[in-house]
């Protein structure tokens, strides 16, 4: 057991409740609230006949249940609005559509600064691959120049192989 006032419950192990547990809780729950609820009517009922000996005890229920209850303290007397409470209006379906078409939301500057720097990538990317821009000509020579030392390799190895083919075919 651990000493003092206060025990941590980190580290314990987990109780599940069974459903019979439960059931069974339930069931004691409803007998409970049944035996509660005889024992209210049998006081209201003693309650009643005490009222009935006295007479007037019941005309004044009935006068009690016809006048509202006041609220307690001085909130009955004052009525204030909160002026920091939002209520919320009922718009107009036509008043709505006119004034989604009149007013367009305001950007922030960062909202408006990434939407002109997608719509340049955008731009830039679009010119690249059309070859207009400077990188786009630079990568475009640096190809024709390697198609170029390919082209050349390749004609060496067909030379090279036509070469030993003629010096086999010689030797036979």
């Amino acid at each position: 057991m651990p000493r003092g006032k206060f025990t941590n419950h980190k580290g314990r192990n987990r109780k599940f409740t069974s459903p019979e547990e439960l059931e069974e809780q339930r069931k004691h729950d409803e007998q409970k609230k049944k035996w509660r609820k005889e024992q209210g009517k049998e006081s209201s009922s003693e309650e009643e006949s005490e009222e009935e000996k006295s007479g007037s005890g019941s005309e004044g229920s009935d006068s009690d249940e016809d006048h509202p209850t006041k609220a307690k303290g001085v909130s009955g007397l004052i009525e204030v609005e909160n002026p920091n409470r939002v209520v919320k209006k009922n718009k107009k379906l036509s008043n709505l559509n006119d004034l989604g078409d009149v007013e367009k939301p305001q950007l922030s500057r960062r909202e408006r600064e990434e939407i002109e720097r997608q719509r340049a990538a955008a731009a830039y990317q679009k010119l690249h691959a059309e070859g207009k821009t400077e990188q786009a000509r630079a990568d475009l020579a640096r190809l024709a120049i390697i198609r170029q030392q390919r082209e050349e390799a390749a004609k060496r190895r067909e030379a090279e192989k036509k070469s030993k083919e003629d010096t086999t075919t010689k030797k036979r």
